[in-house]
């Protein structure tokens, strides 16, 4: 028989009450985001609304205060919390029919479309025939790529699709489709795609050896083994260099700039904040601060919630009358305080980086940058860490030299032989720039780097070098290397 026992247990764990999980939410928005969130939240509170009190005082046609026509409701509309009041309807439907059209042109036919389409034009596309060529190209990759097997084609047709099919036939459409335009679609790697591209062209000399060289001699074009390609194929350097040029202005992504595109041309970014410098000044501000709606809790509401107070113990349905009116109104005064929390971290995190980072928003040198944390801001601020990683992670800044993610402006720092502390950013910008004013025909080793960084005030490991080479995607100095 189980015994029963007492003890005591000592726990902690953190509880964050909805108003901070509200806040939480608001703070990784970014403007567009919270434009979007505050007009969803409108439509599902009637709680909450727009503060309309300065126009309407300014307006000559203004309707009066107490007009019976926008409170004129009853409590049994609201039975569930999706209702929305007739008032905000109206409010809806004005700020809807003042809203500006914006022009869409026509979206231009995807890849799948625009392969279909020419595919109906070399061979009969009928029943099962249709259905296996628009599988074959709906595994086509946004590169233009198809990197699935005819066996594995076979039994996903099998399979997903119901249809038996014969590999020949897979093997019939494949190739169709890598005569199509783009030139290279549909082939299994870069290296049968720029085969595919070759054979487009008008033949000549120049065109027969570089096939020959991407056919028989791959590998060696890869890892730039010049001596031995001169040697196999029986060219000069000079040759040589030729050939590597013309390759060079193929495409390694045959379906770029196919597709529906629309999105991407209609995409716009806009930062979160803008920093600019007047007088030696510089002036932070919040974009899209002035276009949020100025909200407010809905005196009709509040007047709903006292009046519900008196009455809430004489039946249930009181009682429930009152549940929902509080429940509303909590919920529109924490949205309300999580927006105006959202503003004030936003400009103390603002304020603080900009402050730390004043030299490079003066002047925009990548040397200019100072090594900062997340705990350099916090201290700063006041905020928890958490808190400073949020904004940064998901924030940006337009400045006068460009528009960068607040995450940009974080970074650790070395000691240079001087005791000053140096950015890692810069670091790797004169790594990059060493990089890119070598001799390409004798590029510069890691070690070689490292020596050479160090001579310029920026002591690192070779280690360090290969890391931050890595970090800026710069290959080795064997494939750095040019005729």
């Amino acid at each position: 028989m189980n015994k029963l026992t007492q003890q005591q247990k000592l726990d902690q764990s953190l509880s964050l009450t909805p108003a901070q999980i509200q806040a939480i939410k608001m703070l990784e928005l970014t403007g567009l985001e919270l434009e979007g969130r505050i007009e969803r939240e409108l439509e599902e509170n009637p709680a909450l609304e727009e503060n309309y009190e300065e126009p309407q005082r300014e307006s000559e046609d203004s309707t009066p205060e107490g007009d019976a026509s926008d409170q004129d409701w009853e409590l049994g509309e609201y039975a569930t919390e999706d209702d929305i009041p007739d008032y905000k309807l109206r409010e809806l439907q004005e700020r809807q029919s003042v809203r500006e059209e914006i022009p869409f042109a026509a979206g231009a036919p995807s890849l799948d479309e625009y392969l279909m389409d020419q595919l109906a034009l070399v061979t009969p596309l009928d029943g099962v025939r249709r259905e296996i060529a628009r599988y074959i190209i709906g595994n086509i990759d946004s590169d233009g790529y198809l990197t699935r097997s005819v066996e594995e084609i076979e039994d996903d047709l099998l399979f997903k699709a119901g249809l038996s099919v014969a590999p020949k036939e897979i093997e019939e459409l494949i190739r169709l489709v890598k005569t199509l335009d783009p030139a290279g679609i549909a082939a299994r790697d870069l290296r049968e795609s720029l085969l595919l591209q070759i054979e487009r062209l008008p033949e000549t000399p120049l065109h027969r050896e570089a096939y020959r060289m991407i056919r028989d001699y791959y590998e060696d074009f890869v890892n730039k083994r010049f001596d031995r390609l001169c040697s196999c194929l029986g060219v000069s350097e000079e040759r040589l260099a030729e050939l590597y040029t013309f390759v060079s202005h193929l495409s390694p992504k045959p379906a770029s700039g196919y597709g529906d595109d629309s999105e991407g041309r209609f995409a716009h970014f806009t930062p979160d904040f803008i920093v600019t410098e007047r007088d030696g000044e510089l002036l932070i501000s919040l974009v899209g601060e002035r276009d949020l709606p100025p909200l407010r809790l809905s005196p009709t509401y509040l007047a709903l919630l006292e009046e519900q107070k008196g009455q809430r113990g004489d039946s249930r349905q009181s009682r429930e009358a009152f549940t929902f009116l509080k429940h509303k109104v909590e919920q529109a005064r924490w949205f309300i305080d999580a927006i105006q929390q959202r503003e004030e971290t936003l400009r103390k995190t603002m304020t603080a980086i900009v402050a730390h980072q004043r030299d490079f928003f003066l002047t925009g040198e990548i040397s200019a940058l100072r090594p900062m944390i997340l705990k350099d801001i916090a201290e700063a601020t006041g905020l928890d860490i958490s808190t400073i990683s949020r904004v940064s992670n998901s924030k940006s800044v337009q400045t006068d030299f460009g528009v960068y993610m607040l995450k940009f402006f974080f970074g650790e720092g070395i000691i240079n032989d001087e005791g000053e502390s140096i950015s890692t950013r810069e670091v790797r910008e004169a790594l990059a720039k060493l990089i890119a004013e070598e001799d390409k025909r004798k590029p510069l080793s890691d070690e070689l780097l490292t020596q050479l960084l160090s001579e310029r005030g920026y002591p690192i490991a070779r280690r360090t070098v290969a890391k931050y080479r890595e970090q800026l995607r710069l290959p080795v100095a064997r494939l750095r290397r040019e005729l």
